[in-house]
Order: C-alpha cells, then structure tokens, then sequence
C-alpha cells in the first residue's frame, strides 16, 4: 500500500481493501506470538510505549515532512480518546495478560471482540441494530474459534487459566471495540495514515505514564533484555504498527465495523498454521474443521447484500 497524505476515496479500490485485510488478518495473527516473546524480558507497558512512541513518532515526522497537515486540537483530542482505550486499554491489558495467560488463550477470548463492536455499535447514539445476518456470523464464529483452542493445553496450566489474566483480556477486548468504534464516527485527520500517527503517540505516552505508575523501571536494565524481545519489539514496531494497524485505522474509515471484527477470528488460525511452521506443532483434524467454520463466519459477514430501498 502506498502512502497518500489525501483523504481515502470514497470507492476504495477493491485491491487495496483485500490487501488491507491481509495485513490485518495474517500479521496480526502473529503478533500474539511476538508479544509473548517480547514480554519475556521486558515490562509489558514499557515495551507498548516504546512500540508506539517510536512508531508513531516515525510516522508523524515522514507525514510532516512530506507536507501532511497536523491534526486540529479537536482532532487530537479524539485521536487521544481512541488511541487511549484503543490501544493503551485493549493492546496494553494484552501484553500484561500474556505474561500470565498462553498467547493461544489470548486468541480465544481476543475473538470475542466481534460480539462487542455489534453491541457498542448497536448502543451508541443512533446506532445500527443489528440484523440477524450479523448475530449468525458473530457466533458462528465464535464456535469456530472455541473449537480451535479449547483443549487443556492451550487454556492453562492443569486446564485452568489466571483469574487476573482472563479478567484484563476481556476488559482488553471491550476497549478495543469501543475505541474503534469511537475512531470511527468521530472527527479525525483527512490522512488514514495521519490518524494511525495520532493513535499512536497519544497510546505510547499514555502507556509511557503507566509504565511509571506500575513501578516496571525499578530493577529493569536494558542489558538485560534478550536478542530476541528486542527483535520481537521490532517486529511490533515495523509489521503489528505500521503495515496493520494502519490498515486497521484506514479500514475501520472505509468498511463495516462487522466486516473489520472478522480479523478476530482469522488471527487464532494463522495462530495455529504458525505454531505448526515455526514450531512443528501438530495440526489436528479438529483443527482444521474449526478453520473451516470460521471462514464460513467471515463469509457471512462480509459477503455483499443489497441495502433496502
């Protein structure tokens, strides 16, 4: 995708949208694994502020020098909202839960975000009910997905999970939907790519503050971080923040909130393919019933119907 400092059009290009959900779909599936190593050897909020200061930071500097226009205040303001809950809420609860919960756990209740963007755009003022269609793919797809990790030595040790863990993803998942939600229906820059840039600082200051809060400096020496968080820490920056969550932020612009939930339910299974190529697990029949099922749930959620007259 090339970078366009003028607004998105109002017809986007067929190509760009199917390569904006490949982004989406198949990098985030692998920053579940990422943020696990990452954690490894670095506190969870310093590793979020120092993922989206340097990633927005970047962009914001490439868009100005380029002759973007900054945000408005207004527009910071709501970029600073979204970006709070979004991604200091929902991405920051992820990387301190996967401390304690096994990434393929975090998937699972991960995809439950679907059900959250179709109530919260339902709730919002002069929200969208949804129709029967929605409701069928949302489950749909949460039974593919409950049938992909819902086995003993995915859940937990001795088949069961931290209370803390599971209570900060589901927290997680409910600001990610909101926060997108509000990014999409409120007042941004004209650039997709400006708004990601705003999302992103605002998140990294915000997580920088509890970072400090938390205590995560004391004892923490850089030297003591691994070759391999600082490499999954790069991958966070270049793949998770700039290649998908820009395409996130311009998607949830052009497409449906029910079309854009759908990467919930690819991520758990791009999940397993990589635990299978990257670490010879074992893919399973029921494995691969379940990967069926969801792409039925993602069928019926973004296949094209004619709006009533």
């Amino acid at each position: 995708m090339t970078m366009s400092l003028k607004p998105h059009p109002l017809a986007p290009s067929p190509t760009r949208v199917i390569a904006a959900f490949a982004a989406v779909y198949l990098i985030w599936g692998s920053t579940y694994l990422a943020i696990r190593v990452g954690v490894e050897s670095l506190p969870p909020f310093f590793m979020g502020a120092v993922r989206f200061l340097v990633a927005g930071l970047v962009m914001l500097g490439l868009l100005v020098w380029r002759g973007a226009t900054l945000p408005t205040l207004r527009q910071w303001r709501n970029c600073a909202v979204a970006g709070t809950v979004m991604l200091v809420g929902g991405n920051g609860l992820v990387n301190w839960a996967e401390q304690r919960v096994p990434s393929s756990a975090a998937a699972l209740f991960i995809a439950s975000a679907p059900v959250w963007f179709a109530v919260f755009d339902w709730l919002r003022p002069g929200g969208t009910r949804p129709v029967a269609w929605i409701w069928v793919g949302v489950f749909v797809g949460l039974a593919g997905v409950l049938l992909l990790v819902w086995r003993s030595e995915t859940i937990g040790v001795n088949g069961s999970l931290d209370t803390a863990g599971v209570l900060a993803l589901w927290v997680a998942t409910m600001c990610w939907a909101s926060g997108s939600l509000f990014s999409r229906y409120t007042e941004k820059p004209g650039s997709s790519w400006m708004t990601a840039a705003a999302h992103m600082v605002t998140a990294g200051v915000g997580m920088a503050v509890i970072s400090l809060l938390l205590g995560e400096w004391k004892g923490f020496h850089l030297g003591s971080v691994s070759a391999r968080s600082w490499a999954a820490l790069a991958y966070l920056i270049v793949f998770g923040a700039w290649i998908a969550f820009s395409s996130y932020v311009w998607l949830l612009e052009v497409s449906t909130p029910a079309k854009v939930s759908t990467y919930a339910y690819v991520n758990p299974v791009v999940a397993v393919f990589l635990g299978w190529l990257l670490l010879g697990e074992t893919v399973t029949a029921r494995m691969a019933v379940a990967a069926v099922v969801i792409v039925v749930a993602v069928v019926i959620l973004t296949w094209p119907r004619r709006r009533a007259a």
